[in-house]
């Protein structure tokens, strides 16, 4: 069902959603602070949709607009928000909605995910495949300034 709701969302925005969203504001690199994850040491860096992963299952880390979007649209994902979790008129927690069950998940637009993600200086750390090369929905949003984002 929500798979169909997505649809719908992106169906709705109509020619605004299949504009290039571009790198973002640091060109797609990561951002860097002093609660930056281990993990974001040892990951990729991705600057374009045009980078390849070294080899399959590896972690790859970007700020890079249309490298999220794409990779979440080639896995029927869409942007979204936990309901429940909004500071006034802006979005709380992010995520992105894979058609699964959680009715707490509201979708928003690539426009609106992205202009939080930047204002709140998120590092987006993902897999295209798992190393055994099944594709892979793992994603995690990491602050560089804050431990808990």
């Amino acid at each position: 069902m929500a798979e169909d709701k997505g649809r719908k969302d992106r169906e709705a925005e109509g020619d605004g959603d299949k504009q290039d969203l571009g790198a973002g504001p640091e060109g797609g690199k990561i951002r860097h602070g002093p609660d930056s994850a281990k993990s974001l040491k040892y990951s990729q860096e991705v600057t374009s949709t045009e980078d390849e992963p070294e080899r399959e299952g590896r972690s790859l880390a970007t700020t890079h607009h249309e490298v999220i979007k794409e990779w979440a649209e080639e896995r029927d994902g869409v942007p979204a928000t936990v309901e429940g979790t909004e500071h006034g008129d802006h979005l709380g927690v992010l995520r992105i909605d894979f058609g699964g069950k959680d009715d707490k998940l509201r979708h928003v637009s690539w426009e609106e995910w992205f202009r939080t993600f930047d204002s709140r200086k998120l590092n987006f750390i993902y897999q295209e495949q798992r190393s055994d090369g099944a594709q892979s929905n793992f994603f995690r949003l990491e602050n560089p300034n804050r431990e808990d984002a």
